[in-house]
């Protein structure tokens, strides 16, 4: 698999403005990592190339809402995943077998490509959440990160369960307002404690 690579801030400027050869330049590098990745799941190579191009055609779509200060890998990547994961829950009828499809996913993702997205997501995440107020980074640590409950946040730092909650609500407004439309790093937040 070629080695994770930031696109400059130029070339998602002109994927973003809808500049044709941008956007063949990111395919042409990205195409043969995203088929690997869904490769890797569905062990399918119609399925496979399926997802890499709606893939391509949701990041097309979906281009005016680039920011060139991000990178463009972990939001596509973030794509394909979301197609191999409803591709799989399309493909599976029982409970028992999608959940045993979810738990071989998390086994064998590619750990090298996986740290790095997740280390960028996180970083910018990480700067989101350092923006909130006091108050409210602690309850959504305490909630998005140790997993604890309204109650036993409450419980930890004197307050009432309806304080926590609404301190909670009004940090994941403001992170998703921040965020903008990095819409997989609010996903990440949110379903950080399930992975």
């Amino acid at each position: 698999m070629l080695p994770f690579r930031r696109f400059s801030n130029e070339q998602i400027k002109d994927l973003r403005e809808g500049n044709e050869p941008a956007f063949q330049h990111v395919y042409l590098f990205l195409a043969p990592k995203v088929y690997s990745f869904a490769y890797r799941f569905l062990k399918d190579k119609t399925q496979s190339e399926e997802i890499v191009q709606e893939a391509f055609i949701t990041l097309w779509e979906n281009r005016q809402k680039l920011d060139e200060e991000r990178p463009l890998e972990p939001y596509l990547f973030t794509i394909s995943k979301r197609l191999v994961l409803d591709s799989l829950r399309k493909a599976t009828s029982s409970q028992a077998l999608r959940e045993k499809l979810m738990l071989k996913i998390s086994e064998n993702h590619n750990e090298t490509e996986e740290s790095i997205i997740l280390s960028d997501l996180m970083a910018f995440a990480e700067k989101a959440i350092q923006e909130l107020p006091k108050q409210q980074q602690i309850v959504f640590r305490l909630s998005r990160f140790e997993g604890l409950s309204y109650e036993e946040i409450g419980e930890r730092l004197n307050l009432s369960k309806n304080t926590v909650k609404n301190h909670l609500v009004v940090a994941v407004k403001t992170l998703k307002t921040h965020l903008g439309n990095e819409e997989m790093i609010y996903a990440l937040l949110l379903l950080i404690n399930f992975f």
